[in-house]
């Protein structure tokens, strides 16, 4: 009876440790300390462990790999944080620069414009707008002049013509009156010397 409680026994002890063996082959495969996330890792290390009571039983080198894997996340995770903040500063740096060749640009720009806008005048640097301004006034106070002179002139000129006219109407007049005139003194000399010869 003790033979078979002890085979019994055996027989159990064998066939559990198979069946861990094999769970844990089964969870092996499921996950590793070897690749995958810390998440999967810590879920790999949880599967695996015993139960005792209340806790879990870790295998010292499950711990000593999983501490080693989170190690090197962080040495990994670090470097990149190192790497992107002096991409950072970098990309800051470029955007300076960029702002700064902007506002040259800009400043360019607006120099062009106002350049392009203003022109020198006597010495004097005047924008294209108040010149034009400036000229269209003067042609226009000109022309004013123009048309102020130019019907002075007409008038002038018809006060000349008509002058001319009366001059020539009062030389006709003056004219026919000294012809009247030495047409009557002649009248009177020829009356007085017949007045003379019949006497």
């Amino acid at each position: 009876m003790k033979r078979v409680v002890l085979l019994s026994l055996i027989l159990i002890v064998v066939f559990t440790s198979s069946h861990v063996t094999f769970a844990q082959e089964s969870t092996e495969d499921k996950g590793s300390l070897k690749s995958g996330t810390i998440d999967s890792q810590f879920d790999y290390i949880y599967s695996v462990s015993n139960n005792f009571q209340e806790y879990k039983v870790v295998k010292r080198t499950n711990l000593d790999q999983l501490k080693s894997n989170i190690l090197d996340s962080m040495r990994t995770m670090r470097a990149e944080v190192g790497d992107l903040k002096t991409l950072i500063v970098s990309e800051k740096d470029s955007i300076v620069n960029l702002n700064t060749m902007l506002e040259t640009a800009e400043t360019e720009k607006q120099d062009a414009i106002a350049e392009k806008d203003n022109f020198s005048f006597l010495g004097m640097g005047i924008h294209k707008a108040v010149y034009s301004s400036m000229m269209w006034t003067l042609v226009a106070v000109l022309a004013g002049a123009l048309a102020i002179f130019s019907f002075q002139y007409f008038s002038s000129f018809k006060k000349i013509k008509k002058a001319q006219k009366d001059l020539a109407e009062i030389q006709e007049e003056f004219d026919n009156h000294r012809k009247n005139m030495l047409d009557r003194e002649r009248k009177l000399k020829r009356e007085l010397v017949d007045a003379q010869l019949g006497r």
